[in-house]
């Protein structure tokens, strides 16, 4: 038997912070030592953290990267161990995102990244150039500080292995491993035993089973021991990454870290007996006959033994079940998690969150308060960082430190009901037992005085007092009328964020948090710099539907049971009078239902849809019952508003990224922001078609005409308000 111990890890990083990186760097390798491995994985670009962005530009990265990498080596951490390190190496112009494999105080190679992850969130080639000599390593000569320190000169750079006396180790970096022909195949094939990916990759609802589905297929038809390590938590940006450290032996997972933690460091541990690898190979012809005549890569020679031979004491790690979190967890945690890190990295000194008693704010406040529960239980796990930034947070003296998640929350969360006269008892209601179940610091202001204080301003400067819709006013009246309101709270919320904690004799400032979710921006259903502009957007790319089922999962999950009832009630911005035979609500405002405006955001981005193609596909999925010219007026109608308020994107809160048919302007989804609203040649385009399926129906007949366009039974879904209403594009609350 060959027996190896293996360790790979989630760290908490944050970019440009140095010595945080570093500690956690080191506190890993020890942890790993304790365990008796003989490999430490670490994520990508870890030195340095992942989100630096554009000061990877910066020649300072590149050398305070080294600088900690040399503290690393000169110490013990790499004495019989063998540690992959992430950062940025430049050689003579290009700059390379690179694994550093080091061992006993020598960097045995540098492996640069050949695949560069450049969609979605996702920009290195701004940052880094792609190594594509794939034939052979070449001498990199190393820094002048660090070869004297080190007292080595140079070291083996580029595509190739790691070969010791007993094994051999390759690297592939994230992104590799979803190309359409990885490296680890062809590694394989030269004889490669272990493969350690170093990932910095976020997280996405329902992503997860992607990324081991990768780990399991890489080894499953070919062997081997496959090492994921990945970040874990937000490193300075929207982005949460997800760990869920891993190890995959021969297509079995063997190991697996939390995708979601408070903990700074989580060192996951696995025992292999490499023999089961070359056992499997042996026994797949097809692979034998392929490495008889596979292209040779290039290795490195390591006069080092890592396995040790049969061992009692030393039990290879039996395959596990796979751990997913349901997607109502998923938005829990992550989120949760993020606004975390978010506080204790930020100075703020707690949270304060516009609680309209609506499903999305009431989202925010279950987020916050799922927050709380995370924090008290990793206290009690024992957690001394945790606990350290709690007491600082919550100011806490005398020895004191947060045993119920409801008094924390009373520490740190404030949440205030803005109200006016077009809201309603219900809602006030419902978030004032929010607050009480949730534990925050709760306010119930009347805002009316303020409104009418801005009319009476406005009336003298005009001659004019400006009346709601269900009063004779006209549309344009009464939207004025709904974003005064809207904008007064973004205002007041602010105000109150700064002004409360010197009220209450507290220290620091508050963080606001906004509660639009991704289906009200694409839509642009939401007033430019309303309750929607705050600090930070926990949900801001989640979509209703989802945030509905959360609701649900928490009422009785997180034990706030309130939220069935906030579920329950139908979503109004509460912005116009409430009537006898009228009340607003959100999927009227819209001409739209938010099941709708989901299957739209996802053709738009997912499937890169324009007006043209979303209509064909929308088509063969609603023509069961609608018809082609009602499908088009409603693809009309959803590209009409898209295009009028994506401005409103430029300026949307920073949010915690989740979805993918996010249209965050910032980095994700990048468009202009002044479109043709009327799409003149797509839409005739539309039009054209629509004529030509009406001639054919006509001609053939509804029955003959649905099964040209290919509908079956199941045909319908998401129809419910069509393009009718206010199409009021705002809202506020």
């Amino acid at each position: 038997m060959r027996l190896l111990k293996v360790a790979t890890c989630n760290l908490n990083q944050w970019a440009m912070d140095f010595d945080c990186n570093l500690n956690n760097i080191k506190d890993s390798i020890t942890k790993a030592k304790q365990a008796g491995a003989v490999i430490r994985l670490g994520p990508e670009l870890e030195i340095t953290g992942y989100g630096c962005e554009d000061h990877f530009l910066e020649l300072d990265t590149i050398n305070h990267a080294w600088e900690c990498l040399k503290e690393i080596l000169l110490g013990d951490w790499t004495d019989g161990i063998l540690c992959s390190f992430g950062m940025p190496v430049i050689k003579g112009s290009e700059r390379y995102n690179c694994q550093l494999l080091c061992m006993n105080r020598k960097i045995l190679m540098i492996r640069p990244k050949m695949w560069l992850a450049n969609d979605g969130n996702y920009r290195e080639l701004r940052w880094f150039t792609a190594w594509k000599q794939t034939d052979q390593l070449v001498d990199f000569q190393l820094p002048f500080e660090i070869s004297e320190a080190l007292q080595q000169k140079s070291a083996p750079f580029g595509y190739g292995f790691i070969q010791f006396l007993d094994t051999s180790v390759a690297a592939e970096v994230c992104e590799e491993l979803f190309t359409p022909s990885p490296p680890h195949a062809e590694l394989a094939l030269n004889g490669v035993e272990v493969f350690m990916n170093a990932s910095g990759s976020h997280h996405q609802l329902r992503k997860l089973d992607v990324r081991l589905r990768a780990f399991i297929g890489a080894t499953h038809t070919r062997g081997g021991v496959y090492m994921y390590s990945n970040h874990q938590g937000c490193d300075g940006g929207r982005l949460y990454y997800d760990g869920c450290a891993s190890v995959v032996v021969n297509g079995d997972l063997v190991a697996q870290g939390t995708q979601f933690s408070l903990r700074d460091v989580e060192v996951v541990v696995a025992q292999i007996d490499l023999e089961a690898v070359s056992s499997l190979r042996g026994s797949i012809s097809s692979f034998q006959e392929q490495a008889s005549c596979k292209t040779i890569v290039s290795s490195v020679m390591a006069p080092y033994k890592l396995c040790q031979s049969f061992n009692l004491k030393m039990c290879p790690s039996s395959p596990l079940k796979i751990n997913y979190h349901c997607p109502e967890e998923e938005i829990a945690y992550g989120p949760g998690c993020w606004l975390w890190d978010y506080l204790r990295r930020s100075g703020a000194s707690g949270f304060l969150l516009p609680l309209s008693g609506g499903a999305d704010s009431s989202s925010v406040a279950a987020i916050v308060g799922c927050m709380c529960q995370l924090v008290v239980k990793e206290i009690a796990n024992g957690d001394e960082q945790v606990k350290a930034d709690a007491i600082r947070i919550g100011n806490y003296t005398d020895g004191q430190f947060p045993t119920d998640s409801r008094e924390f929350a009373k520490r740190i969360f404030y949440t205030v009901y803005m109200g006016t006269e077009n809201s309603s008892e219900a809602t006030k209601s419902r978030a004032k037992k929010l607050a009480d179940e949730v534990g925050s610091w709760h306010l119930d202001v009347c805002i009316d005085g303020v409104v009418s204080a801005l009319l009476t301003l406005f009336q003298t400067v005009t001659g004019k007092r400006p009346r709601y819709k269900v009063d004779g006013g006209s549309n344009i009246e009464n939207l004025g009328l709904q974003n005064i309101q809207a904008r007064i709270r973004m205002v007041l919320a602010f105000m109150l964020a700064s002004l409360l904690p010197w009220v209450h004799s507290k220290s620091g400032f508050y963080l606001v948090l906004g509660s639009s979710n991704v289906d009200e921006g694409l839509r642009g259903y939401l007033t430019k710099y309303d309750c929607s502009s705050a600090d930070i957007n926990p949900i801001g790319s989640i979509s209703k539907q989802d945030l509905r089922a959360f609701l649900r999962w928490a009422a009785v999950h997180l034990g706030f049971s309130s939220l069935a009832d906030i579920e329950a009630a139908p979503p109004t911005a509460e912005l116009e009078p409430i009537r006898s035979d009228y009340t607003q609500l959100d999927e009227v405002d819209m001409g739209m239902t938010y099941e709708e405006l989901s299957i739209y955001g996802r053709l738009r981005k997912i499937f890169r849809c324009g007006p043209l193609s979303m209509f064909k596909n929308l088509c063969y999925r609603w023509g069961a019952t609608l018809t082609p010219l009602e499908v088009a007026d409603k693809v009309k109608y959803f590209f009409k508003y898209y295009s009028i308020n994506r401005h409103k994107m430029t300026v949307l809160t920073p949010s915690y990224h989740a979805e993918s048919y996010s249209p965050e302007d910032n980095r994700f989804d990048l468009r202009q922001f002044l479109y043709n609203a009327r799409w003149p040649y797509q839409f005739r385009k539309i039009d054209e078609l629509v004529h030509e399926l009406d001639g054919e129906r006509i001609h053939l007949g509804e029955s003959s005409d649905a099964k040209k366009l290919g509908v079956t039974s199941d045909g319908g879904g998401g129809m419910g308000v069509a393009a009718a209403g206010s199409g009021n594009p705002n809202v506020g609350f």
